[in-house]
């Protein structure tokens, strides 16, 4: 059986799309980046404690299959987080307006003496946003635990110029990726299946 490793509604509803039934487990995991630790280093690493400590949680078992992931912003090799507070969204906006950013998605998936993981990079550019626009948008609530203090699928997929790379993967879930690591666990997806879901 397929666990989530995430009390993410986003990720919830992405795992779904892949037709596979699967059950959800709440993990706290320590956040916190080493002073040395390159980015994408520290986002899986993060992948992967979830899904350990959700593997943990469960007891383990032959067929007890977890996945983890974490998604974050990351410009000039500088990991843009949840924001704090308001003020620390609209600081977060400040910097990513007119630029290109990286959004790192890792998925782990962990059975019992199996693991696979992959990480996925996507390149975001923002327009130029003025201060009106930002507190605008930061007034909605939006940006409120959201890395990089936006959510693409909604308010902030107007700031969007160009992207390349994974949307579904700076949403919180890479699915093409996640799909295939999944089959070599031996669970197939069917997005297509009239019945799918969690």
């Amino acid at each position: 059986m397929l666990h989530l490793a995430s009390q993410s509604p986003r990720r919830r509803e992405l795992l779904a799309r892949l037709g596979l039934p699967f059950g959800q487990i709440d993990v706290d995991v320590p956040e916190v980046r080493g002073a040395d630790e390159p980015a994408a280093d520290y986002v899986l690493r993060v992948a992967g404690d979830k899904a350990r400590a959700g593997l943990q949680a469960l007891g383990g078992g032959a067929e007890t299959l977890v996945l983890g992931a974490d998604t974050e912003v990351v410009l000039d090799g500088v990991v843009f987080g949840k924001p704090r507070d308001d003020a620390d969204a609209m600081a977060m906006l400040r910097t990513l307006s007119g630029r290109r950013h990286e959004v790192i998605s890792a998925v782990v998936v962990v059975g019992e003496g199996r693991i696979g993981q992959l990480v996925v990079v996507t390149g975001v550019t923002f327009d130029t946003l003025d201060d009106a626009t930002i507190a605008a948008y930061v007034a909605t609530g939006e940006p409120r635990g959201k890395a990089g203090a936006y959510a693409i699928q909604g308010g902030a997929e107007l700031f969007v110029a160009r992207m390349d790379g994974s949307y579904s993967g700076v949403v919180g879930l890479p699915l093409q990726q996640t799909a295939a690591l999944l089959r070599t666990f031996g669970l197939h997806p069917q997005p297509f299946a009239s019945d799918h879901g969690a």
